[in-house]
């Protein structure tokens, strides 16, 4: 039964609703996370392999910017990742001055895990839900993403491809 009073939601309330439901999406990637054996990879390295699968060979700067931090602070985090076993540095292709960074196949498998535990929960989430309320959330949510992306276009900021988890971690 839907929270909402009026047969056409609000903005407000739709707002509300997209609120909760990215807190329970939250919830459910952390149970991913403990699920899939990364419960040692803290939620700031687990973005970092993300970002590192999405955009394979990248630089430590272009990584700083994509996590939103400081040169420092990710080479430090890109040490323990690779500490871990998690990712590679190698020389770069095109600077002799530049490191590149990878995913190793055991980073590559460590998102895998997560990513089949975080399908797992929410495919048995949607499994109580009716067809056509599936239906309506599968098309809300195809709305919701080309908004973002036209509002991402329009500020000239980050995004979204239609393969990315919008940066889910």
């Amino acid at each position: 039964m839907s929270r909402f009073t009026s047969r056409s939601p609000s903005r407000e309330q739709a707002s509300a609703a997209a609120l909760a439901a990215s807190e329970l999406l939250e919830v459910l990637w952390g149970r991913g996370q403990e699920a899939a054996r990364s419960a040692e990879v803290s939620p700031s390295q687990l973005r970092a392999l993300l970002v590192l699968e999405k955009q394979e060979g990248t630089n430590l700067r272009t990584l700083a910017e994509a996590l939103a931090s400081r040169p420092p602070a990710v080479s430090r985090l890109c040490d323990r990742l690779e500490a871990m076993g998690l990712a590679e540095r190698g020389p770069s292709a095109t600077s002799r001055r530049e490191v590149e960074l990878r995913l190793s196949l055991r980073g590559r498998v460590l998102l895998e895990e997560y990513r089949a535990a975080r399908s797992r929960d929410v495919t048995a989430t949607l499994e109580q839900m009716e067809p056509a309320d599936v239906a309506k959330l599968a098309a809300g949510l195809e709305a919701f993403h080309a908004a973002f992306a036209r509002r991402a276009a329009d500020e000239g900021g980050p995004s979204v491809r239609d393969d990315s988890v919008a940066d889910s971690a």
